[in-house]
């Protein structure tokens, strides 16, 4: 790994260099957005995609590419990789190499860090950079624009003091002058940060989505948060997710703390009731012969002889109801 000068670069950096030529490999939602602030820094845009945007590239300004050799005669200087995770192999591995110039520049924008990286250095040419980042941010949390949101990356093989390590700062830079806040971090820390914050935070989302929450005229902000993450996260396809889990070695551990988790506060809550109820039933039994005939309803739980288990102290059988209600 090398550093191509991302920290000798201030705020108000520019290169003489002309523009960037960059293709999108992965034009959906995400590379669409991503596409915009490369556009704001002057930069020339090139997409590829299963699906045909055409149409929306030559609103915007983009040539649009139906194959990947049409892409690759351009001679782009980054090739990034906007695809979906789980169909990212095989979208790297259909790109003709052959066609892009020896000092190209591989990157990918995916939320997982260790795999690409180690499917770009498993595959790519040895002469082809290669640098790993993650947008931490996507269409919606950065639709009034990207200043302080953090932006991840690790230069995993970029050639120093060549017109490589040149062109990877300047594409760094996009990010660096719409605002982000850049954060150098190696893959493998990424993946370990990730699991427990994205990972985590979109299973607890997919959990509440199965209570069927709805919105009440008394939410607190506290339930106004658990909505709009149950929202957020299920707007995700359940293949970004799988992803996540898939992809990330640190994912399991996460799944197996969060039960382990959800285990020892059950446990805590039903170890507390059992003292509440034992000590109730001893109670109980002990001034059972001092309680007057008229005064039933003086006590917690109700007569010995209904009760039958933990039920009868959490909801009254229907029997027990009407008898209350005829006393």
């Amino acid at each position: 790994m090398s550093n191509s000068g991302m920290e000798s670069l201030g705020p108000n950096s520019e290169f003489n260099e002309t523009p960037l030529k960059i293709a999108i490999v992965g034009f959906g939602n995400f590379g669409q957005f991503i596409a915009k602030g490369i556009q704001r820094q002057g930069h020339v845009v090139l997409a590829s995609s299963r699906s045909d945007y055409s149409d929306y590239c030559n609103e915007n300004g983009i040539k649009f590419f139906k194959n990947l050799e049409g892409l690759c005669e351009e001679e782009p200087d980054i090739v990034l990789i906007c695809s979906s995770i789980l169909s990212t192999e095989s979208v790297t591995l259909g790109i003709p190499f052959h066609k892009l110039k020896q000092d190209t520049i591989f990157a990918d924008v995916l939320s997982v860090k260790e795999f690409p990286r180690n499917l770009f250095l498993d595959v790519l040419p040895p002469e082809f950079g290669i640098v790993c980042t993650h947008p931490m941010f996507g269409p919606d949390s950065g639709r009034h624009g990207w200043a302080g949101l953090p932006f991840v990356y690790d230069e995993v093989r970029i050639l120093e003091g060549s017109t490589q390590a040149q062109k990877c700062a300047q594409f760094l830079s996009i990010f660096q002058k719409e605002g982000c806040r850049m954060v150098e971090m190696s893959c493998e820390e990424h993946d370990r940060y990730a699991a427990g914050t994205q990972f985590i935070t979109h299973t607890i989302g997919r959990i509440l989505s199965h209570l069927n929450l709805e919105s009440t005229p008394i939410n607190t902000n506290g339930f106004e948060t658990l909505l709009h993450l149950t929202e957020s996260t299920v707007s995700d396809s359940f293949d970004l997710y799988y992803g996540l889990f898939m992809y990330n070695v640190n994912a399991m551990e996460q799944i197996e703390n969060l039960s382990r988790a959800f285990e020892a506060v059950k446990q805590k809550l039903f170890s507390r009731l059992h003292g509440i109820l034992k000590k109730q039933i001893i109670e109980r039994v002990s001034f059972q012969t001092s309680i007057p005939e008229e005064k039933p309803g003086s006590y917690f739980l109700p007569d010995n002889k209904k009760m039958k288990d933990f039920s009868s102290f959490a909801e009254p059988s229907e029997k027990t109801s009407k008898e209350q209600e005829d006393e």
